[in-house]
């Protein structure tokens, strides 16, 4: 009878981050920080909507791929914009790129996908199955599996966005993010720094986070919010976790509804056509569930099929 040894992953650190800024930085675009008045309050908006695939994942992406030797191809698994994210950071490093989706994904995702020089392929009714799939296939071929959040170099890409905010912004006290696997938060909350607070926003239907703090670590949880698309992971990233339990971080729960007029809100006053996940941190934010006397609310993606009403 034989056993093995999991080899625990490394914990990120802010160094990491800066490395990692470093490191991206010819590759993408540096997104602009508004600074704005609304509802009578001052409020920092980081505008990551306007970066190169329409959200943050390519921060992940490009340092997982650059943060060591991934050879010539590299494996994911993905419902949407991380699948984007590293297809286009293959594309830009020369590498080849393989997208495993459900079998439900839109057409529109997978064609962005193709359009972008994945290989993609259909697999399981859901994620969780697709990414099984891709993760047997990286272990066949010997190539890197890239996690949507659960990966210490896509953490440390993520924490750049952070990091920009910081060095724009010196007089920002707090930072709300949207949270799913848990990556981007884990990431900024490295990136700001210790003077600044980490506000770790979920819906109330997708709270993996919360889960993870009152269980003492990663649980599964339900999914089933209008923001399930893109925040639905069932269970938050173990090294998202390792990092968050560490730092200063502050949790918010947001409804369905107060997800949605901020997500109208972010059109009616600033003309930004965001997707629901992108709304989370400002809903929170006009609720009150934000602290701060110049809190900063990240606008992470804008890949959604949503329009404005005419």
């Amino acid at each position: 009878m034989t056993s093995s040894i999991t080899v625990p992953r490394p914990t990120p650190t802010a160094l990491d981050v800066r490395l990692a800024a470093e490191r991206i930085a010819p590759h993408l675009r540096r997104t602009p920080l508004l600074r704005a008045r609304l509802r009578g309050r001052p409020l920092l908006l980081k505008l990551e909507h306007l970066q190169i695939t329409g959200a943050f994942k390519l921060r992940g992406a490009l340092n997982a791929l650059l943060a060591g030797d991934v050879g010539g191809r590299v494996v994911t698994a993905s419902g949407g914009n991380h699948g984007l994210g590293v297809a286009t950071a293959a594309r830009m490093l020369g590498v080849s790129a393989t997208v495993y989706v459900p079998e439900t994904v839109p057409e529109v995702k997978e064609r962005r996908l193709r359009e972008a020089g994945a290989e993609v392929v259909r697999a399981g009714a859901e994620y969780a199955a697709a990414a099984a799939a891709a993760r047997a296939r990286a272990e066949a071929d010997g190539v890197r599996y890239v996690h949507a959040y659960d990966d210490p170099d896509v953490v440390a890409g993520q924490g750049t966005l952070g990091y920009e905010i910081a060095a724009d912004a010196p007089d920002c006290d707090a930072v709300a993010v949207a949270v799913g696997g848990g990556g981007l938060v884990a990431g900024v909350s490295l990136g700001i720094g210790e003077e600044r607070v980490a506000v770790a926003v979920e819906p109330h239907g997708c709270a993996s986070l919360h889960a993870a703090f009152a269980a003492g670590g990663p649980v599964d949880v339900p999914v089933d919010s209008v923001a399930s698309s893109a925040l639905g992971a069932s269970r938050v990233g173990d090294v998202p976790f390792r990092v968050l339990r560490d730092r200063r971080v502050v949790c918010a729960l947001v409804s369905d509804a107060e997800i949605l007029a901020a997500r109208d809100l972010l059109w009616e006053e600033f003309r930004i056509a965001a997707e629901p996940a992108a709304a989370v941190p400002l809903a929170a934010w006009l609720a009150g569930r934000v602290p701060g006397e110049l809190p900063c609310v990240v606008v992470c993606g804008a890949n959604a099929d949503w329009r404005p009403l005419d």
